[in-house]
């Protein structure tokens, strides 16, 4: 099996992996996105924020944007850090609404200490444990990430890392770092006896140690078919709700409506709201 369609991360460093093409597919395929979108969902869940309440989030690995749309769908402000520019590109060219960096996270999280609520990642944190130069060493870049993590979060908060461990031996790892950082909290499993929708969330306090989170256990035929998680009709509302054309008027009423609910100051509705202009003046 090619590792295109095995573990990408063996198949040499993330920003060439997930190059235009790539970047395309989870723009373009719907099943991706949901995926995705899917995998945001349940990771903001395990954060736990205050409900009602808008949170300066960061999203590690943020690639085109998809779980950052969740989170701006929620009412959260984000900032998203990628190593690639092509998924960064993509995330550009579809207007998504948090702030976007493109950066190494074995390098460190480049941000002032308590300035984050919390922190999801999906399908990111495994790549560091892969060496794609002499130079690179995997247990020191899983430290400086965690520490720089640790750093960057305000006293308490969670962070969220949705990843696919190659084995035991590579979960451990992750696992030994992020504590030597001086997180706390554990490995939260959904669907442990599923073969597809079987998820790995690292579940992680920045602060004295809380109640773990328990994994989701009962999974339908239909999703164990599918490698769905987190399937409830709130998700599935959101994404029937990215379907709106782009800059429609339905599309605008809605992103004013996010807006709002940000607490942000938006222009009144009108008949004219979304309509084209003219070309002229």
């Amino acid at each position: 099996m090619s590792c295109r369609r095995g573990r990408p991360e063996l198949g040499g460093p993330p920003e060439l992996y997930y190059d235009k093409n790539e970047a395309r597919k989870y723009v373009r395929n719907s099943r991706m996105i949901d995926i995705q979108t899917k995998m945001a969902g349940r990771a903001l869940e395990l954060l736990d924020l205050p409900e009602d309440q808008p949170c300066y989030l960061l999203d590690i690995g943020c690639g085109t944007g998809l779980s950052g749309d969740y989170l701006s769908d929620e009412g959260h402000y984000w900032v998203g850090i990628d190593i690639s520019p092509a998924m960064l590109d993509a995330a550009l060219d579809r207007d998504t609404e948090g702030d976007l960096l493109l950066g190494d996270m074995g390098e460190g999280i480049p941000f002032k200490p308590g300035s984050f609520d919390g922190c999801i990642s999906i399908s990111a944190v495994q790549w560091l444990c892969n060496a794609n130069k002499k130079s690179d060493i995997p247990a020191k870049r899983l430290y400086c990430f965690f520490s720089s993590l640790y750093s960057v979060l305000v006293r308490g908060a969670r962070a969220v890392l949705q990843l696919y461990p190659e084995n035991s031996e590579q979960l451990e790892l992750i696992t030994t770092q992020a504590i030597k950082a001086g997180f706390t909290g554990g490995v939260v499993v959904d669907y442990p006896n599923s073969a597809k929708a079987k998820k790995f969330y690292l579940c992680l306090f920045s602060g004295p140690s809380t109640f773990l989170p328990q994994g989701l256990n009962e999974v339908t035929d239909e999703e164990e078919a599918k490698g769905s998680t987190f399937t409830t009709e709130r998700v599935r509302y959101k994404i029937a709700r990215r379907g709106l054309v782009r800059k429609s008027r339905e599309w605008v009423l809605e992103k004013k409506n996010r807006c709002r609910r940000q607490g942000r100051e938006v222009r009144p509705d009108t008949k004219y709201t979304g309509r084209n202009r003219k070309p002229r003046f």
